[in-house]
């Protein structure tokens, strides 16, 4: 099979991340915590360091909210019934969204208060 031109895979993984923002309420969420962020972080004008982890984490919650949401899809094609097996795939990958919350959730307040209360 022969590889798309470059700008071709660029377009279709913004129309993902289009698809994302206009279809999955939780990346919606996560996108507005993210704003947030980016007007916190002008606000407050953290340091490179601290703007580079908060950016991380926050943009880490968006990547694993992506691939949760293409393992559900997944499993719904596979398997569009009820099925333990497939609803123990859904749960574990929703696990690994909210690890990566929890994580941002922890830089957020190792990172903010200096700002906040120096």
């Amino acid at each position: 099979m022969r590889k798309p031109p470059i700008h071709t895979s660029f377009r279709n993984a913004f129309r993902g991340l289009f698809l994302m923002i206009k279809t999955e309420r939780n990346f919606q969420i996560e996108c507005i915590a993210l704003l947030i962020n980016i007007f916190i972080i002008f606000y407050l004008q953290l340091s490179k360091f601290d703007t580079a982890l908060v950016l991380i984490v926050s943009f880490g919650v968006l990547s694993t909210e992506i691939l949760n949401t293409a393992i559900e899809r997944i499993c719904d094609i596979i398997q569009p019934e009820f099925d333990k097996r497939i609803g123990f795939i859904k749960d574990i990958s929703a696990g690994a969204v909210i690890l990566m919350a929890i994580v941002s959730l922890i830089v957020g307040i190792l990172v903010y208060p200096k700002y906040l209360f120096s």
